[in-house]
């Protein structure tokens, strides 16, 4: 009886975050759109650099996304290849916000395809945790509602049967 009624306001609560995602207002999405290399983890793509440009290859961070490492198992390797999967062989809008680039000089960008915001779908399906970035936080209520969703569902990382033990940062330390 206690299973059936916490999994009843389980489902109230998940009803109430879908509501309140489909009120907010959308704006379109601007951007540069291009064709993704290969996905490099559950945060991380590759995209080709623009012609006369010296690298030959651009690495992108999804906004608000900390994804499990790949050494994470089974969680890191899920995250890369759902987003792998999510992205196909179409090219993504790439949205930048106030901050460019991160501290390891990739590129920060809202990865958006066929008017789905990519970085909310990883988090919705709790395959990331929800990392705000200091400057740039133009869909941080959006992001951390996917989170909460995922949390309150028990999906990917958030199950309890098999859930995330640490936060991506923390397990990275001890490789350093």
């Amino acid at each position: 009886m206690k299973t059936n009624i916490s999994h009843f306001f389980s489902l109230v609560a998940a009803c109430c975050f879908l509501l309140l995602g489909g009120c907010q207002s959308t704006g379109t999405p601007q951007g540069v759109t291009l064709n993704i290399q290969r996905v490099l983890s559950g945060q991380t793509l590759e995209v080709a650099a623009v012609q006369n440009q010296a690298d030959s290859n651009i690495k992108v961070q999804l906004i608000g996304v900390s994804a499990p490492d790949l050494r994470q198992r089974p969680w890191g390797e899920l995250a890369k290849e759902r987003l792998q999967e999510m992205i196909g062989e179409k090219p993504v809008l790439l949205e930048s916000d106030l901050e460019p680039k991160d501290q390891f000089d990739r590129q920060l960008a809202y990865v958006w395809q066929d008017g789905k915001l990519l970085n909310e779908q990883v988090l919705r399906e709790g395959l990331a945790l929800f990392r705000p970035r200091s400057l740039n936080r133009k869909y941080d209520e959006r992001l951390e509602r996917a989170q909460e969703y995922a949390r309150v569902m028990g999906l990917g990382i958030w199950n309890p049967d098999q859930a995330l033990r640490l936060p991506p940062e923390q397990f990275r330390q001890q490789y350093r």
